[in-house]
């Protein structure tokens, strides 16, 4: 029977059609139909039949006349978008993981060389900012790498993987007529994931990682197949790839496998036009064809550390950035606790001089600055008694610091691993030959991405404790849980269970992956990084440790209110006022989780950083004349506003 996918705000239908001499207003009313059924409040529409709309064919877009027949006008399997009139939703959007925007309309370009992507890129890749087209240098190396494989081929010659099979099988040598068939074989033997597809973010991040590992002109792909890649990356035809499946070496074979299955026309893919479908309709749609794989090609595409390494970028930038509102949210707290900004004096730090702690110290000092930034809070407790704070807010400088220090580092070996080529055998065209060696290896990434959870984890672990004060009257001279008329309203009780909870599950979450190792391929590969689960359980740890900061900048606000109408310093009275735009006052009891979530939103968005870090940079410019230089990155158009940290990141990937 025919069937028709039929695109509708955010919903993907597929609509039977036992009758094609039906109208294509036929179609959308049916259409609609589901729609409206799936919907609690049936979407906004009182009635289908009353509905006005028009029918475009995804594929060039072109407008469908209600009258013509199904039969005259479309193809089995086709995509259509049926826009209703009045509707402002963009057609072009993309359903996502919550934390993550829609792909933006691709405009700009990044011109990929192999050697100077970085994570930001990456991320912004994966959020659709760019497109993507090779440098003429990057297109000259294939050619140069593809000329030296049809050689080897053309010459009989013996070489892994171009004329052998594969692990235990290397020693197998294939005929001339079957390397074509080596190659598939290779792809859809390998693409044996399981689990959950990655997001739409995320595999594109993962294609465009590895266009660049194959820009270097080391593995030996055609520049017809590359190119080929490219179509699809900017047309965001999307493979389907399973997140769980690699051990980390060689290389990340089983989602690379799936990736590269889709570009083959099989399995599975997914577009903004189509959703998921069979990957030959998805191409079709877009003017695609499938690539039709050469010797090596197939090994070129699926070997190497991609999965772990795009991941990686999007932990790491989340982390960047989920660190710095930290000091922001401790300062916070600290204000409300009615602490003091002794600990942070500079010549303290100057002696134990770790640059995280010293960066740390130098944001709270920027925030909480007297002379600089006069607080009615500080001033009311100015002659109390009270010597020293406890650990969770004296020692935020060393804790919070050592995280900083830990995301640089990874953020070191993510940047070198995205420009890396991580293929074997490698292809050295300049010595004519062919080198097998061990780059696949997921090692590197795998302990930093360990390294990366354990450290920004400690950020929710201190931040828990925070909350606890905040929430115990005997240890914050508040109102217990922050609430008015306590035991008939709860308050913040459960929050700070929820915080709890979260901690306790990073805490097994922070185990190392990387410290394991199986034996796999009949002990070829007899040593494993366990490098995808490192990413992915990274990720995790770090969106626990935005929800637990999320929950600790709407406490500390709670807490503002109790000690009204003192006010505290310009940029923290700031941060009050932007979580005060999108979750009010505690007064009695309601559903919290939105107000959770919609302060998790802003720490996605960066919105809290935005909003202090004017006073950050002020004050850092006044008393730190030495400031260092941005290194710039070339786009062969402008691109919008970036920088080299992930200030426009929004965290998925809610």
């Amino acid at each position: 029977m025919p069937r028709f996918t039929v695109h509708i705000r955010d919903e993907w239908l597929a609509v039977p059609c036992r009758d094609t001499s039906n109208t294509i207003q036929w179609l959308g009313q049916e259409a609609l139909k589901r729609y409206v059924k799936n919907k609690p409040d049936n979407g906004g529409i009182k009635a289908v039949k009353d509905t006005r709309f028009v029918v475009r064919r995804c594929q060039g877009l072109g407008l469908l006349d209600a009258d013509d027949t199904i039969e005259d006008v479309l193809e089995d399997n086709d995509f259509v978008e049926l826009a209703i009139e009045g509707d402002t939703m963009s057609p072009d959007f993309i359903p996502c993981e919550p934390g993550v925007s829609h792909l933006y309309p691709l405009t700009y370009f990044i011109s990929m060389d192999g050697n100077s992507l970085s994570s930001t890129d990456l991320v912004n890749l994966g959020r659709g900012l760019y497109k993507i087209k090779l440098t003429p240098e990057a297109e000259r190396k294939v050619v140069q790498s593809r000329e030296l494989l049809d050689t080897i081929v053309k010459e009989n010659k013996v070489v892994y993987g171009i004329t052998t099979g594969f692990g235990k099988f290397a020693r197998t040598v294939i005929p001339v007529s079957k390397l074509k068939e080596l190659q598939e074989n290779l792809v859809r033997s390998h693409s044996a994931g399981v689990g959950n597809p990655l997001s739409p973010e995320r595999t594109r991040m993962l294609l465009a990682l590895r266009i660049n590992v194959l820009a270097k002109g080391h593995s030996g792909i055609s520049l017809e197949t590359l190119h080929a890649m490219i179509q699809a990356f900017n047309a965001s035809c999307l493979s389907f790839v399973p997140e769980k499946g690699t051990v980390g070496a060689s290389g990340d074979l089983a989602p690379l496998s799936h990736l590269a299955l889709g570009l083959m026309g099989e399995g599975k893919m997914w577009s903004p036009k189509s959703g998921w479908a069979d990957a030959k309709y998805v191409l079709e749609a877009h003017g695609l064809k499938p690539i039709t794989l050469k010797p090596k090609e197939g090994l070129a595409l699926i070997n190497g550390t991609q999965m772990i390494t795009s991941l990686g970028a999007e932990a790491v930038e989340r982390a960047q950035a989920i660190a710095r509102q930290a000091d922001i949210i401790a300062a916070l707290t600290l204000e409300v606790l009615k602490g003091t900004t002794k600990a942070f004096d500079s010549d303290i730090h100057s002696l134990r001089p770790h640059p995280g702690q010293i960066e740390v110290a130098q944001r709270f000092r920027s925030l909480l600055d007297s002379d600089h930034h006069p607080s009615q809070i500080a001033e009311s407790h100015r002659f109390c008694d009270r010597v020293q704070d406890a650990y969770t807010m004296r020692c935020c400088p060393q804790v919070h610091g050592v995280a900083n220090d830990t995301i640089k580092f990874v953020l070191n070996i993510i940047n070198t691993e995205i420009n890396s080529a991580t293929d074997n055998p490698m292809v050295f065209a300049e010595r004519g030959e062919t080198i097998s060696g061990g780059n696949f290896h997921g090692e590197y990434p795998a302990k930093a991405l360990d390294f990366l959870a354990i450290a920004v984890h400690e950020l929710a672990s201190i931040s828990e404790r925070r909350i606890e004060r905040l929430c115990n009257p005997s240890l914050s001279e508040l109102p217990a849980f922050l609430v008015n008329e306590g035991g008939l309203n709860s308050g913040f009780m459960i929050a700070h269970c929820t915080a709890a909870s979260l901690v306790s599950e990073n805490k097994v979450l922070c185990h190392p992956s990387s410290v394991d190792s199986l034996s796999t391929s009949a002990a070829t590969e007899d040593h494993v990084s366990m490098g995808g689960w490192a990413a992915r359980k990274a990720l995790r740890v770090i969106e626990h440790v935005e929800q637990v900061l999320a929950i600790e900048l709407l406490t500390a606000c709670q807490g503002i209110e109790f000690l009204r109408p003192l006010r505290t310093t310009t940029p923290l009275e700031k941060v009050y006022e932007l979580v005060r735009s999108v979750v009010k006052p505690w007064f009695k009891d309601r559903f919290m989780s939105p107000d959770i979530e919609a302060v998790q939103r802003l720490l996605l968005d960066q919105k809290v950083w935005n909003v202090a870090k004017p006073y950050i940079d002020k004050y850092q410019t006044e008393y730190i004349p030495e400031s260092r230089p941005i290194s710039p990155t070339a786009f062969s158009l402008d691109p919008p506003a970036r920088n080299n940290s992930s200030d426009d990141f929004l965290l998925s990937l809610l």
